[in-house]
């Protein structure tokens, strides 16, 4: 019976040990991976090569350029040279990350007939107005034509004449042997004037330069965006001196809304106006008895703004940029004020403009008779006047800088239009450089990031906005290097718009404050009953094996 009951016991001990054992390995080789495996931070595969290659910027922005000559311009040899093409490059290294190479396909060919009998026309005397060639020009493109010195389609003072689509037309140099040759200094002039200009280009990248230039300030326009609010509005402090009226949707159909459709193609653009009343500048100014008026000297204009912005109240709930035009009705008793730039001198528009948010511009009323007695007066704004200084105001916000003519050069009137085609396209050279620059930044940060914190979820639907992003991005390079400049800002805006989505996606945070211990915290009370017993065990499993082994070296000593 006793050997029959240490047999049992023999069987129950071994079958104790392949119990634990069993339960150690199934614990481990089963439970551990299940639970690394389903409580592992999802990270999607992120593109960071490319992200790499894609911070390092080096720009080839193509102008194709197509040089006409008129009948008579060319003769002999260098006529029979046509039509042949060059090309022409100018590198701008910015930094050691970036640079610009302006590269320009240039082809020269012979006038059509369509051309030439457009071409040999006289130019309208006293008007100014030249007739160009029809020409649908892609944008980024240009078109010279090239006419005889004698040729009467210019007035003879003028050696240069800027349409306002992208066309132009040059009077070839007097008495020159090499026309050829001549005309080659003409045609990067016209360039200079009607396509991009290093310093537009290097101003787009200014969030990559180390140190602004001093005393740009002045010319920096609003940063690229998706979209823009613009705010007229009529500030009356002394309403009970003054009724104004002013025709702010007439204004805006007539003068602002043929600017805005063209501006259009590069964001969304909304436009609204408000009139507040007893809205003061908060700022008194100085009374200058010689002129018997009130002065707004140069450095207390920045003091205008705040007090002012404060009743707008248009920005707080803006998802995009906000462009404020505020027309100023002085007070009865601050009439006249007028505005002084640094050297004292009165300003002639009596307005002045803040970089990246608006303009200001002052109304004075009219004075008022010695024997009028009954108030409010009256007061009818003359909407043309001060729409012209608003859309200057406006062009200068959105980068539209005013480009130095050559000497003898004709400029064609825009119009109602306020904006020409190759002006646009400036815009758009701008922009989409700005827009890959600003991606480039984007996507390098957010990948520094999520390589740095390994909490932070990445989604699948993050990783696609990151990988459209690139492609995008990189697609917007390869349209500037082949020349399609509205393709690339469309395609730039693309990697804008994917690159904020998974830079700003709420599930990246999910995770991100959440720490170690937090978890010790969370998973020790759950694993720690169950992993004591099987731990004890294999203690006890080990102790028994030890001793065993001990005992069966002693039999063996012994024997």
């Amino acid at each position: 019976m006793a050997t029959c009951g240490e047999a049992m016991d023999a069987a129950e001990k071994a079958r104790g040990k392949y119990a634990a054992l069993s339960f150690a390995t199934i614990a481990v080789v089963v439970g551990l991976p299940l639970w690394w495996k389903t409580t592992e931070t999802n990270r999607a595969s992120l593109p960071y090569s490319e992200i790499a290659n894609l911070d390092a910027l080096l720009f080839q922005l193509t102008v194709p350029i197509s040089v006409v000559f008129a009948k008579g311009t060319l003769l002999g040899d260098q006529e029979r040279k046509l039509p042949f093409k060059e090309d022409q490059e100018a590198e701008t290294p910015l930094n050691p990350k970036t640079s610009v190479t302006a590269h320009y396909q240039i082809s020269y060919r012979r006038a059509t007939p369509q051309e030439e009998q457009v071409l040999s026309q006289v130019s309208g005397q006293g008007t100014g107005d030249v007739a160009l060639p029809a020409q649908e020009a892609p944008a980024g493109s240009l078109t010279i034509y090239v006419i005889p010195s004698s040729s009467l389609l210019l007035p003879q003072e003028t050696t240069m004449y800027i349409g306002k689509q992208r066309s132009a037309v040059i009077r070839a140099p007097r008495g020159a042997v090499e026309v050829l040759a001549a005309v080659g200094a003409q045609i990067q002039q016209v360039t200079r004037v009607m396509s991009f200009s290093a310093e537009s280009i290097t101003g787009a990248l200014s969030d990559r330069m180390p140190i602004l230039q001093p005393g740009t300030e002045w010319k920096r326009p609003f940063k690229s965006s998706l979209g823009y609010e613009i705010t007229f509005s009529l500030l009356n402090p002394d309403p009970k001196a003054h009724e104004v009226h002013w025709d702010i949707e007439g204004a805006i159909r007539r003068y602002v809304e043929p600017l805005l459709g063209k501006l259009r193609l590069v964001a969304e653009i909304s436009v609204d106006s408000q009139i507040l009343y007893y809205a003061a500048l908060g700022v008194v100014p100085r009374f200058d008895a010689p002129s018997s008026s009130y002065i707004l000297s140069a450095h207390s204009l920045p003091h205008v703004i705040n007090p002012v912005e404060a009743r707008l109240g248009s920005s707080a709930a803006s998802l995009y940029p906000v462009l404020n035009f505020l027309l100023y009705i002085p007070e009865r008793s601050h009439s006249p004020l007028y505005i002084q730039d640094k050297d004292g001198a009165a300003v002639p528009t009596n307005a002045f403009h803040s970089p990246r948010w608006g303009g200001i511009m002052v109304y004075n009323v009219e004075p008022e008779a010695a024997n009028e007695t009954s108030f409010p007066r009256r007061v009818d704004v003359d909407m043309a006047r001060v729409m012209e200084v608003f859309l200057a105001q406006l062009r200068l916000l959105f980068g539209i800088q005013p480009v130095p003519l050559p000497e003898g050069t004709l400029l064609e009137s825009f119009g109602n239009e306020g904006l020409s085609a190759w002006e646009l396209d400036r815009l758009l050279w701008t922009r989409t450089v700005e827009n890959v620059a600003t991606v480039a930044t984007t996507l390098t940060s957010l990948a520094q990031l999520l390589e740095k914190i390994s909490n932070i979820v990445i989604q699948d639907d993050v990783a696609s906005q990151v990988f459209h992003a690139v492609e995008s991005a990189q697609k917007a390079l390869q349209d500037l290097g082949t020349g399609h400049l509205e393709s690339a800002f469309q395609a730039s805006k693309e990697a804008i718009m994917s690159s904020e989505r998974a830079f700003f996606d709420p599930s990246l945070l999910h995770l991100l404050y959440f720490p170690d211990d937090q978890k010790f915290a969370i998973y020790i009370p759950l694993f720690l009953p169950m992993a004591v017993p099987i731990l004890l065990s294999l203690v006890k499993i080990l102790r028994e094996a030890r001793q065993n082994k001990k005992a069966a070296k002693e039999a063996t000593k012994t024997d």
